[in-house]
């Protein structure tokens, strides 16, 4: 459907051209023959069809264009020959404004360059017929006008049209920056809150004995910051169960890690919920030296896996982040997206 504004410019140009035809109808008795004039008449009306066709697009095609300016050229030559240019010939030379209005829809349909050349071949046909003198008395000269006014406001329409893309495209950056920054904000804020929840009694208790710490106390600092560095790594994977089994599992002196790779981005909270409180469960039941809980990826029938590894060496491979050859896997599980 078109615009309502599109709508009445073209009820009004439609109503404009059929007040030519009416003119070419009542002045039938001026030209020599009817018969080029009828031709006339038909060939203009089929062009305003075509020009004014609802559904089109509003850049006429160029094909199209060179239609309108050969239509233009032949009314111009059929109905002016069959004219006396000596004498008055009333609203008989009502081609002049024909074509004027077909060109005036070529330039508002951005395409200028061929309305203008109508409009010069035009002011040749009507010089070659009646002279300096028709040019100026037959609405040459308002032609030219009108389509000149055309191709301004066209111009006009489409710099607006540009500098609303512009403004739009702007605003469309502005509110995602404005996004970016809101959801950092939040971020910062929710990571800031989650260190004072984990790590600020600990720091207390560092300020109240001025730095002294004894071996638990360092211990646990230990597990506080891997409990920090869960809420950076670990994501969807944490919930208060899995916290608490997490630490618990740190204290029986297990070398957690979890991994949240995006695998649970898109799930329902329900399922979310169900894997956390799965995940829980591997955890509190596990007796391995390193757990590891890695999110599986986007088309990965499991949602997360569990594996626990009980070390072969004396733990120096797992602290310098490298696998024991010979560590065996003494857990396990695949935990399903459904």
């Amino acid at each position: 459907m078109i615009s309502p504004p599109r709508a009445i410019v073209t009820v009004l140009a439609a109503l404009f051209s059929l007040y030519h035809l009416v003119l070419a109808f009542n002045s039938m008795q001026y030209p020599d023959s009817i018969w080029p004039v009828i031709v006339a008449m038909v060939l203009y009306a089929a062009a305003t069809v075509m020009s004014l066709w609802p559904t089109s697009p509003l850049a006429m095609p160029l094909w199209m264009a060179a239609l309108n300016f050969a239509v233009c050229l032949v009314m111009s030559i059929l109905v002016l020959s069959q004219l006396d240019g000596s004498v008055f010939n009333g609203y008989a030379t009502w081609s002049v404004a024909a074509v004027g209005t077909l060109l005036t829809i070529t330039a508002v349909r951005q395409q200028p360059g061929i309305a203008w050349l109508g409009i010069v071949a035009l002011a040749v046909c009507v010089y070659l017929w009646g002279g300096l003198g028709a040019v100026t008395t037959t609405g040459v000269i308002g032609s030219a006008v009108w389509v000149g006014v055309a191709h301004a406001l066209a111009r006009a329409m489409a710099r607006a049209a540009r500098d609303a893309r512009l403004f739009g495209l702007a605003e469309r950056e502005a509110a995602a920056w404005h996004a970016t920054q809101e959801a950092q904000l939040t971020e910062g804020r929710h990571r800031l809150d989650q260190m004072n929840r984990v790590a600020g009694p600990m720091l207390h208790q560092i300020i109240d004995n001025a730095g002294r710490l004894s071996a638990e106390d360092r211990r646990e600092c230990l597990h506080l910051e891997g409990a920090i560095r869960d809420e950076i790594r670990g994501r969807h994977l944490l919930n208060e169960d899995v916290r608490t089994e997490v630490l618990a599992a740190r204290r029986r002196g297990i070398d957690v890690t979890l991994l949240d790779d995006g695998g649970l981005d898109d799930l329902p909270d329900d399922d979310r919920e169900r894997i956390q409180s799965r995940v829980a469960d591997e955890i509190a039941r596990s007796h391995a030296d390193r757990l590891i809980v890695r999110t599986g990826i986007d088309d990965s029938a499991a949602a997360v896996t569990v594996v626990g590894l009980t070390v072969s060496d004396d733990g120096s491979a797992a602290a310098l982040g490298s696998d024991a050859a010979d560590d065996e896997v003494s857990q396990f599980t695949e935990i399903g997206r459904e």
